[in-house]
């Protein structure tokens, strides 16, 4: 087992473990015990969500928080959601993933080339996690960067997501340049650590409305291993 290895491995033991935010303790929990009716049979995972990876990964892909039902569910980030089912669909699509579907954390999935991670460990209620929770969650995605050695493009979903990187970016003395070009769709900003590529996120909201296409996505991934690959 190679150090970066090891290292995410501890990592992911200490962010489980993680209890910081007492706001996003209590609603996850509740969420895990109340359960929603499909799924009320099930055990809920119902604690921070870990990255999930590739260690070797090229390619990092940053999303916002776990969804109360999926990654709080599941205990993977972007299982058992339609989020999920859009950016795994797209990752397998692009060669990422060995499988379209990742429904539950023993289902097969593995990714190649690829590491998923998130602003924000934990679900927050409405999706929308404060200044003050985001910041004391970004030491994680400082660190996993620091242990993902070979990643040269981080894709972003969402403007949360590219905020969020940003400032993990400056702390690795890898800063965007200022002024910081504004979230787009497609943005690409170099930086000494790696290329960010900016897409919407694949939120329901954005997915029905034709915001976001199935192309769209295609599109993002397929730049993001043309710039892998050229880097």
């Amino acid at each position: 087992m190679s150090t970066g290895q090891r290292g995410l491995r501890l990592l992911t033991a200490e962010i489980v473990e993680c209890r910081a935010c007492p706001r996003l303790v209590t609603w996850r929990e509740q969420v895990a015990r109340e359960k929603r009716s499909a799924f009320r049979d099930e055990e809920y995972w119902g604690r921070p969500v870990p990255g999930f990876g590739d260690p070797k990964a090229r390619l990092l892909v940053v999303g916002l928080a776990p969804a109360a039902h999926g990654g709080n569910r599941t205990g993977r980030i972007f299982t058992g959601d339609r989020s999920g089912d859009w950016l795994f669909g797209a990752l397998h699509r692009a060669g990422y993933a060995n499988q379209p579907t990742s429904v539950h954390a023993d289902d097969g999935l593995q990714l190649d080339d690829a590491y998923i991670a998130a602003a924000v460990r934990c679900a927050p209620p409405a999706n929308k996690p404060t200044p003050d929770e985001r910041d004391r969650c970004l030491p994680y995605l400082v660190r996993e960067l620091e242990l993902l050695e070979h990643v040269a493009v981080i894709v972003v979903l969402g403007k949360f997501a590219y905020d969020a990187t940003a400032r993990v970016l400056a702390q690795l003395g890898a800063p965007m340049p200022s002024p910081r070009p504004r979230f787009t769709h497609g943005v690409e900003v170099r930086t000494a650590r790696a290329t960010v590529v900016g897409c919407f996120h694949p939120s329901q909201q954005n997915t029905f409305t034709g915001k976001l296409t199935e192309a769209m996505l295609d599109a993002v991934f397929a730049r993001a291993r043309a710039l892998g690959e050229f880097r």
